[in-house]
């Protein structure tokens, strides 16, 4: 490859160093794959933001929210009503942090609250302040039969359910169903990059 501007030969033998070490930090078991017709503002970008990733040290959102003030009660010690308004205080922060959570119209607030309190905010994440980076919690997103079998009753479109059918012929489709809860048009969203 010719390189016309000695910028671009500077910026693609730091790409080069990067990924380098990357791999090497890896065990030279690459974690990573980059398009070839990626712009190279944009590659140098992401082997900055995997860089940073690399370095962050581990935690999990439930920690993370306690180390900016949100408590987070037991939902047992929880009226409804209290459910209710903490649940949207989570939420928010969340999406404060670039965390956003979605598919949660099969689950009432008392259930949302109780499986992001003792399960997904208890999963582990990098503590990196990457802001152009969101992490998802897709509530039907865990791969257990239950994510699967709500995921086809409420969120799945035909083309995904009959997709699924023939995917899992021995698998019985469950009855597609209106979700009972609607709250997922409220829920924030990332912003647009």
């Amino acid at each position: 490859m010719a390189f016309d501007n000695p910028n671009e030969l500077d910026r693609q033998t730091r790409r080069t160093k990067k990924k380098a070490k990357r791999e090497q930090r890896a065990g030279n078991q690459p974690h990573s794959w980059q398009a070839e017709y990626c712009p190279p503002d944009l590659a140098e970008k992401f082997w900055d933001q995997l860089e940073a990733l690399d370095q962050s040290p581990q935690s999990t959102h439930f920690k993370q929210l306690g180390e900016r003030g949100i408590a987070l009660p037991s939902p047992v010690a929880l009226t409804d009503e209290q459910i209710h308004a903490k649940l949207w205080e989570v939420i928010k922060a969340l999406a404060d942090m670039n965390v956003f959570v979605c598919s949660t119209n099969h689950l009432n607030d008392r259930e949302l609250y109780e499986r992001l309190w003792s399960d997904v905010l208890h999963e582990w994440t990098m503590d990196a302040d990457l802001p152009d980076m969101t992490c998802h919690l897709d509530m039907v997103g865990s791969g257990s039969d239950h994510d699967i079998a709500a995921w086809l009753r409420y969120y799945a479109g035909p083309d995904d359910r009959e997709r699924w059918q023939k995917d899992f012929p021995g698998h019985a489709l469950p009855p597609r169903a209106k979700a009972p809860f609607n709250r997922d048009r409220q829920l924030p969203r990332p912003r647009e990059l």
